[in-house]
């Protein structure tokens, strides 16, 4: 018998299997539906906030109409009083140098002026220049303990130069001093954690990990640092003999392994020879010769000549 639907107690129809399991699919797409939209909308947020900054940037840059209304005075003042005034508005930069203008204290470009001629607003304009050459500066001495528990006085010398002339003037007051000041803890950091071994062997090692930790750091400020190297390590007076006494040990030592090794050549060139004399008679004769000839060229000596081991021989045989 076909099964029919009827009516729930309650005044609702009751549903069978199939018609569940069709609700069951509805749910789970609504829901695909609503994690589809919330990801749109954050997506959306996003995009607003950062259309938002973006706004806010090039609004930063914006004088407003009191702005605006001041550079319009200023340039009738100009206009005015031209000849006077055209001595006030040019300025000149050099190949190396870069002029980084604020009116009414923002920044006018988002690059800088120069080289060159450049034009400026007086009373509302001021400008810094920013020098683009390399620039070097030495680390004071700086006394540090090593991984090793020793004390040594180490310095150095940095090299860097300014590739963002905006970034060096707005956000660091001096970026000179605060690099040498950023170099000399720096130069503690890296070579805290080196042994004395390690720090005598692999400078340019120290050096390459400086100039990558000085150069992340400074890269805020608008900052190029070119190369950092170590100058000289001085060491304690007694850990210098120390080190000197172990290093002569060492040389004798090494000094008496040499001689022990050239008296076993010598031994075993001896040892041939003597079995070359035992094979050959004759060659005895001759090395006897030799002898008196070097005796012979000494000055002031007494040589006595003996008798021939051949006729010794003879007269042993005989007896």
């Amino acid at each position: 018998m076909r099964e029919v639907d009827r009516p729930h107690p309650t005044g609702r129809t009751k549903v069978n299997g199939r018609t569940a399991a069709s609700l069951l699919h509805y749910k789970e797409d609504s829901l695909m539906i609503s994690t589809t939209s919330s990801t749109a909308e954050m997506a959306t947020q996003d995009k607003l906030e950062v259309n938002a900054e973006n706004i806010t940037d090039k609004n930063s840059g914006r004088l407003g109409c009191c702005g605006w209304l001041v550079v319009i005075i200023s340039l009738i003042f100009v206009a005015v009083t031209f000849p006077i005034t055209l001595f006030m508005c040019v300025k000149i930069v050099k190949e190396y140098e870069r002029a980084v203008i604020f009116r009414l204290g923002r920044i006018t470009d988002r690059k800088p002026k120069g080289p060159g001629l450049f034009f400026i607003l007086p009373c509302i304009d001021n400008f810094v220049k920013v020098d683009l050459r390399t620039v070097s500066f030495d680390i004071p001495p700086q006394e540090i303990l090593t991984k090793d528990s020793v004390t040594v006085s180490v310095d150095g010398v940095v090299y860097f130069r300014i590739h963002c002339p905006i970034s060096s003037v707005a956000n660091v007051s001096n970026a000179h001093s605060s690099t040498r000041l950023l170099a000399q803890t720096t130069l503690r950091n890296a070579l805290g954690t080196k042994n004395l071994a390690e720090l005598l062997s692999d400078r340019e090692g120290i050096s390459l990990n400086m100039q990558e930790s000085l150069d992340e750091a400074t890269d805020p400020w608008g900052i190029k640092v070119e190369r950092v190297e170590i100058k000289d390590v001085k060491l304690p007076q007694q850990l210098q003999r120390a080190m000197a006494a172990e290093a002569e040990a060492s040389r004798e030592a090494r000094a008496k392994l040499i001689a022990a090794e050239g008296e076993m050549k010598a031994s075993r060139a001896l040892k041939e020879a003597s079995l070359v004399i035992a094979e050959a008679p004759s060659a005895l004769q001759l090395r006897y010769l030799q002898t008196l000839n070097s005796i012979a060229a000494e000055k002031n000596s007494t040589i006595i000549f003996p008798l021939p081991i051949d006729m010794l021989q003879n007269f042993m045989q005989r007896k």
